[in-house]
């Protein structure tokens, strides 16, 4: 592989479900010239009330199936597999969580109060407390699990009455305890961003960790130079025109109802900014 080529192979995200391309979306506007192999591993979520034993072997898997694919490097976009996985044994390729990017962002804006929201394991499992703690042990950090925001998601229901009143009930208890910054400890909570703002009010921040996320990926990917050639069109080639750019085949894959997959996934790279996402859709077991 010359430097001109770069590395042209994928880069392996994976969630539950469609959660993860929040994560995807990031990805994908910091870095235009990289290929995304995702897998949505829908036929076992959701992962949040699963066992960390469970959840640690559908992880396995999941790392298994991508490298399987010869991806250069993997994402766990999931915040529970992230959370159990914290401990996991090497992998042949590098691989990279949400919780501590997710809780460096945190520490970068909070002044007293961290609120994190997120699955009932994510929560349980303390990992962005302890994450959190490491950079800044002064912060005090308070969970709270919001099992319902997944199915409201995945339902569509981003701007509705009924999830409004879900959102008050779940963030009054934080408020109370007057927490200055929330974490989005899910990623399917940043569908829900302008909502949560809202309740929570203009004095609190909403930290959505994706974007942290990217910035790891793409410093990591340049250290160990892994990085993608840029396709003529993107970033700023003056000489294309917009009828010539290139843009990376994109690979999604699911375990289980392709069809809602679809149309979930154009719902949320959209919502996250991606206009008109062209991927392709492979039904696999894993």
């Amino acid at each position: 592989m010359s430097p001109e080529q770069g590395d042209a192979r994928a880069i392996g995200v994976f969630d539950s479900g469609v959660g993860g391309l929040t994560v995807v979306s990031a990805l994908m506007r910091r870095l235009p010239a990289e290929t995304i192999l995702y897998l949505g591993d829908t036929a076992r979520l959701p992962y949040g009330n699963k066992s960390p034993a469970t959840v640690r072997r559908y992880t396995q898997r999941n790392v298994a199936f991508l490298e399987e694919r010869d991806v250069k490097a993997v994402v766990i976009a999931c915040n529970t597999a992230s959370a159990v996985a914290e401990r996991r044994p090497p992998t042949a390729s590098p691989q990279w969580g949400v919780i501590e990017p997710g809780a460096a962002a945190a520490v970068a804006v909070a002044r007293k109060r961290v609120g994190v929201l997120g699955t009932e394991s994510t929560i349980e499992s303390g990992a962005y407390e302890r994450a959190i703690h490491r950079l800044r042990p002064d912060l005090e950090v308070y969970g709270r699990a919001c099992p319902l925001f997944v199915p409201l998601v995945e339902e569509g229901w981003v701007e509705d009455e009924v999830t409004e009143k879900v959102a008050r009930r779940y963030l009054e208890p934080l408020i109370e305890r007057g927490v200055d910054t929330l974490v989005l400890g899910c990623t399917h909570y940043p569908v829900l961003a302008p909502l949560l703002q809202r309740v929570a009010g203009p004095e609190i921040q909403v930290v959505d960790p994706a974007r942290e996320v990217a910035e790891l990926v793409a410093r990591e990917l340049m250290s160990r130079s892994l990085l993608a050639s840029t396709p003529r069109g993107l970033a700023g080639d003056s000489e294309s025109s917009p009828g010539a750019l290139q843009r990376p085949d994109h690979h999604f894959c699911v375990s289980d109802g392709g069809d809602r997959f679809q149309r979930l996934a154009i719902k949320i790279l959209g919502a996250c900014g991606i206009v008109d996402p062209a991927f392709s859709l492979e039904w696999v077991e894993v």
